[in-house]
């Protein structure tokens, strides 16, 4: 948490705008989401930290920053959504990873994912997977990031994209990992 609230003091630089919400009460940070003309740290300020307090209105700007184009927003825009605690955000996530004119932005979507650990993530990494394992695909971070995500849930019904993934250099070792431990949590897999 410290290193998104430094990263957005940097940004607001330092200013008494910062220090304001900081400060702010829920309803303040709320109203602050619908305010017209907020940079973005600000917008990112008031998100977060009614994410991590499980205020349920920061949901649609905090999937919004999840789906940025700027990683360290994406990071903390994840963080605040898996405490939040919201029934909507793996569907949100799931709907962002399979995104295939997103999948640059797919990795805190995938990771998201996982750590959710709900009905729609196995499903949704394999789907985004089975796309990522085309011939020099550029996105293989997020192919990596989907082969842990379903080493780390061990759904059986990961295995079919898992041995396709093995094929791969970058993916093989964490695959092999990953179809390991599908084996020993499931023998009939």
């Amino acid at each position: 948490m410290n290193d998104v609230l430094e990263r957005l003091r940097a940004e607001a630089d330092d200013s008494a705008a910062y220090a304001e919400l900081l400060a702010a009460a829920p309803d303040a940070l709320a109203a602050s989401l619908t305010s017209a003309g907020l940079p973005l740290w600000a917008r990112e300020l008031a998100a977060y930290r009614l994410g991590m307090a499980g205020d349920r209105r920061a949901f649609e700007p905090l999937v919004l920053l999840l789906n940025h184009r700027d990683p360290a927003r994406c990071a903390a825009a994840a963080q605040a959504l898996g405490v939040l605690g919201d029934p909507r955000t793996a569907r949100a996530a799931a709907a962002l990873a399979t995104n295939s004119l997103r999948t640059a932005y797919a990795l805190h979507p995938v990771r998201l994912l996982t750590a959710l650990r709900a009905p729609e993530s196995a499903p949704a990494l394999i789907e985004t997977l089975s796309r990522l394992l085309t011939p020099h695909d550029p996105y293989w971070r997020v192919a990596l990031a989907c082969v842990e995500g379903l080493g780390a849930l061990g759904d059986a019904r990961a295995r079919d994209v898992l041995v396709r993934a093995q094929a791969h250099p970058r993916l093989a070792q964490a695959a092999t990992e990953a179809l390991a431990g599908l084996m020993a949590g499931h023998p009939d897999a």
